[in-house]
């Protein structure tokens, strides 16, 4: 049994490969930001990774979709939301496809044809459940994001008001995120009461997660 790097009564966080720790399994309903597969990283032009002007390596994993490809059929035939590019095959079994679009400060880095890159996919897969007509397909962020970026130090960190829009209309139970980056997915769920279970492999972003939701939770002890 993996020891976690952090927990509380909603939310549990483990630090490793989520191809080798599988706790998030046990859960019901998928909600992950997996590497693309495009090969990102910034050219240091400012604003962007983890400080403006600073040099981005790239993100774990980002070479291809296979970590994508493998969560996703670890998951098999339940309820998933799995955010994405355009610049990459949708997986199969795609049943609804919703679109993020990013803050006003977003979508800049790659743009040459005067138009931003301020859209991604967010695929819905597996069996949702049949429901009246109530929301908008395309999530869209109301901050902005590099301060998120700076806050954070994930450069895909997403606003925590598109998780929790996210996370809000996804069915019940408790929420995976696989590749939980920065955390944004585990505080939403856990702002909306919901449990959830986490797998970062980048030290420095489970750090990361693992701080937002520690300040959460005291935030919750206090004011409760």
């Amino acid at each position: 049994m993996t020891e976690p790097y952090y927990a509380d009564d909603l939310v549990t966080l483990y630090h490793g490969d989520c191809r080798e720790i599988r706790e998030w399994l046990t859960a019901d309903v998928l909600v992950v930001d997996p590497p693309y597969g495009i090969g990102w990283k910034t050219n240091g032009g400012g604003g962007v990774g983890i400080t403006p002007g600073r040099r981005h390596g790239g993100i774990l994993g980002d070479e291809d979709t296979a970590i994508r490809d493998v969560v996703i059929t670890a998951w098999g035939d339940r309820p998933a939301a799995v955010f994405g590019s355009f610049r990459v095959p949708a997986p199969t079994g795609v049943v609804e496809t919703l679109i993020y679009r990013k803050p006003k400060d977003g979508g800049v880095l790659g743009a040459v044809t005067g138009f931003r890159r301020d859209v991604e996919p967010i695929w819905l897969l597996g069996p949702w459940p049949r429901r009246p007509v109530q929301w908008s397909a395309v999530i869209e962020a109301r901050g902005g994001i590099c301060n998120a970026v700076k806050r954070t130090g994930h450069p895909h960190t997403k606003p925590l008001d598109v998780m929790e829009a996210l996370v809000a209309a996804c069915p019940p139970g408790t929420i995976a995120d696989p590749c939980a980056g920065s955390g944004s997915t585990l505080v939403a769920a856990r702002n909306l009461g919901r449990r959830a279970i986490g797998v970062e492999r980048d030290e420095g972003h489970c750090e990361t997660a693992a701080r937002r939701l520690s300040q959460g939770a005291l935030m919750f002890e206090v004011a409760s």
